[in-house]
């Protein structure tokens, strides 16, 4: 593929704002298309951020035959029925985490894409930033020992509309799926599985929570504290100990710009900005993948993403908080 590749964008909310605005960065990339239900909405966005055409309908941009990849950023529950679309069109998805509300879906989109050789990738992007690249290197070299254990939280004070994405079930609210997702997502890169998973949480009158706190075992002994939360600002700050040291993501963790190692009685300060909003890196990764004929990503594969919607599912069981997938009225 000797041009850029070309990017096409459904659900034109403040995610996706700042996914455009990165795109604008990479000298590998193009935005081709958005989406809207709106066209109004898709027109300006579509001329705020340069791209080529606007549609008010999903089906229509993932037919365009000049669009190598599709970024969903529509809420939670859709992102089953927007990426599915996609696939069936034979178009790459990068979706916006979590790649699904359940395993279920999580699966079958994972089989679309095999059955079609199509990537599909979700977009954590965490994995990418240069604060973690340092991180695993740091683990690699096995810098701080054994792991011992994880500590990680994510919290804000959300305004409790429940009309609003974050507490509105048909919507996929609740702080699980929405900002729990990245303290397991650290657990996971770095302790794999727990063998046990311990959970307390505090629902809304909408049926979501707004408080989850989890307590995951390994079979090595290694432990992972983990929390989040709507009704409270917390540190949001991520912790890794091990039998020679430790390793700190300072505010926020799932995007830190600085990493502190502690060990022999010595701080040492990694500072590591991401370019942009944050989003170019995780673009630029996915360029290479569309640009090398390749499905899934070798730093995010598919096989971790149906790993971490399993543990999220786990989760989900021992709290009592479930989606309807049947029914849903789409915006955006």
């Amino acid at each position: 593929m000797s041009q850029k590749v070309r990017w096409g964008i459904i659900g034109l909310g403040k995610i996706a704002h700042k996914f455009a605005a990165d795109l604008q960065l990479s000298d590998t990339a193009m935005l081709h298309g958005v989406a809207s239900r709106s066209m109004e909405k898709a027109i300006a966005f579509a001329k705020r951020y340069k791209a080529q055409k606007a549609y008010n309908s999903y089906e229509a941009l993932a037919q365009d035959p000049e669009i190598d990849v599709i970024y969903i950023a529509t809420p939670h529950v859709f992102h089953f029925e927007n990426t599915m679309l996609c696939l069936k069109q034979n178009k790459a998805v990068l979706c916006e985490k979590p790649l699904g509300v359940n395993s279920t879906q999580v699966q079958t989109m994972i089989a679309e894409a095999q059955a079609r050789n199509v990537f599909l990738m979700e977009a954590i992007w965490t994995r990418f930033m240069p604060s973690y690249q340092k991180v695993l290197k740091l683990l690699q070299e096995e810098t701080i020992g054994e792991i011992i254990s994880i500590r990680a939280d994510f919290g804000f004070l959300g305004e409790p509309n429940p009309e609003s994405r974050l507490f509105n079930k048909k919507l996929g609210g609740g702080s699980l799926l929405d900002i729990g997702i990245y303290p397991i997502f650290l657990s996971l890169l770095v302790l794999g599985m727990p063998s046990e998973i311990k959970t307390m949480a505090r629902m809304t009158p909408t049926e979501v929570d707004s408080f989850c706190a989890m307590l995951f075992d390994y079979k090595n002994g290694a432990k992972a504290i983990l929390e989040s939360t709507f009704e409270v600002d917390t540190p949001t700050e991520g912790y890794i100990f091990g039998s020679k040291g430790s390793i700190k993501l300072h505010r926020r963790f799932h995007h830190a710009n600085t990493i502190t190692l502690f060990k022999d009685d010595v701080e040492t300060v990694f500072e590591l900005p991401h370019s942009g909003n944050g989003y170019i890196h995780e673009i630029e990764d996915v360029n290479g993948c569309i640009r090398n004929g390749e499905t899934e990503n070798s730093k995010l594969p598919l096989a971790f993403s149906a790993q971490l919607m399993t543990i999220i599912d786990r989760v989900k069981a021992q709290i009592g908080l479930n989606y309807d997938t049947t029914t849903s009225i789409q915006k955006k």
